[in-house]
């Protein structure tokens, strides 16, 4: 009988050390996923509550020939502020992409906030008589306006 008993006592024992080392990769793996979804989670919910759209509507006024620019105005239609400068816009006429972009609040505000209306001016263009496309991206939310001049 103390035969069979050491062997089973070694196995068993040897079991337990593998089943503690396999659950405790399993514990990391399950935190790291976790903690990934986390943070996966606060940036769609970022992006859900970021929402512009570009309101402008009058076509003739919008691309100013003479001094070579486009007058964009966009309104922020989320539920939080935005940051209202040049760097946290990307903006694209016609698959170009354009860096010499100023930001105003149209209403008179500090902050760019919900229902709140921003004046994009965006400079050195040289647009044809044409269609063309705006692209305005901020925060992974896109907007596109068409035109033609």
């Amino acid at each position: 009988m103390a035969d069979v008993s050491a062997p089973t006592l070694i196995l068993f024992i040897a079991s337990l050390v593998i089943a503690a080392g396999v659950s405790g990769v399993l514990i990391n793996t399950v935190t790291d996923i976790s903690s990934a979804l986390d943070d996966r989670g606060a940036d769609v919910s970022s992006n859900i509550r970021t929402d512009v759209e570009i309101i402008s509507a009058a076509e003739p006024n919008v691309y100013d020939a003479t001094n070579g620019t486009l007058t964009l105005y966009v309104k922020n239609t989320g539920t939080r502020s935005l940051p209202a400068t040049g760097q946290t816009f990307d903006v694209i006429v016609d698959a170009r992409y354009r860096t010499n972009v100023t930001v105003t609040i149209a209403d008179g505000e500090s902050a760019w906030r919900p229902h709140g209306v921003v004046k994009i001016v965006v400079g050195d263009l040289n647009l044809d008589a044409g269609d063309h496309r705006a692209t305005f991206v901020v925060d992974g939310d896109e907007e596109t306006f068409q035109f033609n001049i």
